[in-house]
């Protein structure tokens, strides 16, 4: 291994993985990547453990652009991600979210249908009895309407798109480690490398956080506060008796959400806000399925009241704090030091864009493809947060 790499990325999953294939793939970039991973199995990865969706509906304009880019990547990864003949079987189940909206939620539901719509998605913004007429199983009486993704919505694979962005990397010449970053040896106003649970210290001309609910802990090293958790999801596998024709993923205004997925059906809802704490055990909680995720399952699709659990899982958000939204780019006084943390749920789906994004700041000096300005650090100090309502 090389004592000195042009960028070391801490974290190896979806987002570090896209950000070292990205830098690879970069004609102007002839530098050397080292990603420094904990878990070479990726049993415990956000991404491996995710629902793995893809939506444009937010009432953000930074997080529709992310999500577009996404789907278009997404829509040629077999071809871009292709290692010689072998080409990553990666596929959009483009089958749509579904958000739906209580009677005093409709006027926030149409603010951001206008806007999804006049950034080009293709959203079509429902009555409850169009919502009736094409999902009959659906329980609308307590509705005003829904925003259904028409095309560019869905989901996929997750661990299938990791492993591809970490496969075709390597073969671009991207090196990974299974290590531990210890330490962030900081030389003025400059990271000087990382430091190595080993004992090893591997200079760096750029270090990049992008270590998932882990990345406070690395920021911390180089004595930077970074609001950023690990929160628990669970995510429930269910059979029902009923199919239910069409479904989409569905986004109930309860909070909780469900899906296809084969035979059978994933479902599950974020805490409220006063139990949702920092957790980094991965131990499925079945006593909040049946107190809060169910019933509300239940009083929107009929046939979910005989629903049984077959299965169950936890995964990590690495929940930002601040206002929910991605944290992308370098440090206002550590320049060499770059974040893509806090996606909040979203780092798959918006992990091909930032890590075109994270590329370009570090090759070319600066965003070209997608300014991602709005995501950098220093909007934390000023007290600027981003407005994202759609949250899930």
């Amino acid at each position: 291994m090389r004592r000195h790499y042009d960028v070391v990325i801490i974290g190896g999953g979806a987002i570090g993985s896209s950000i070292a294939y990205a830098l690879t793939a970069e004609p102007a970039f002839r530098g050397s990547v080292l990603v420094v991973e904990r878990d070479p199995s990726y049993k415990r990865a956000s991404s491996a453990l995710s629902a793995s969706g893809i939506r444009q509906q937010f009432s953000a304009a930074i997080n529709i652009r992310l999500s577009q880019y996404g789907i278009e990547f997404l829509r040629r990864a077999p071809e871009l991600l292709a290692c010689g003949d072998e080409r990553p079987g990666i596929t959009v189940n483009e089958s749509g979210y579904l958000v739906l909206a209580p009677q005093d939620g409709l006027d926030s539901l149409r603010r951001n249908h206008a806007l999804q719509t006049q950034l080009g998605a293709r959203i079509a913004l429902l009555s409850p009895r169009e919502l009736r007429q094409r999902f009959p199983w659906l329980a609308t009486d307590d509705l005003g309407g829904g925003c259904l993704g028409l095309e560019g919505e869905g989901w996929l694979d997750g661990y299938l798109l990791l492993q591809a962005f970490r496969n075709k990397a390597r073969s671009n010449g991207a090196e990974w480690l299974h290590e531990e970053v210890v330490g962030l040896p900081r030389a003025g106003n400059r990271i000087d490398g990382v430091q190595l649970r080993s004992g090893e210290r591997v200079g760096a001309g750029f270090v990049i956080n992008a270590a998932g609910p882990h990345a406070r802990s690395i920021a911390a090293m180089a004595g930077v506060v970074l609001p950023v958790e690990a929160r628990k999801r669970n995510v429930f596998v269910v059979s029902c008796p009923e199919t239910l024709a069409g479904c989409p993923l569905v986004c109930d205004h309860s909070g909780a959400w469900f899906r296809p997925e084969g035979a059978h059906y994933i479902c599950g809802r974020a805490p409220d806000p006063e139990h949702d704490r920092e957790d980094l055990s991965l131990e499925p909680d079945l006593g909040f399925f049946e107190e809060s995720v169910w019933p509300a399952l239940a009083a929107r699709a009929g046939a979910f009241t005989a629903l049984r659990v077959v299965g169950a899982w936890a995964g990590h958000y690495e929940y930002n704090t601040f206002d929910q939204n991605g944290i992308v780019g370098a440090h206002p006084e550590l320049r060499n030091l770059v974040f893509a943390n806090g996606f909040s749920g979203h780092g798959l789906q918006q992990s091909p864009a930032v890590g075109r994004a994270v590329a370009e700041l570090v090759a070319l000096g600066g965003y070209r493809t997608l300014d991602l300005s709005e995501l950098a650090y220093d909007r934390i100090a000023a007290g600027r947060p981003i407005k994202e309502l759609g949250i899930y």
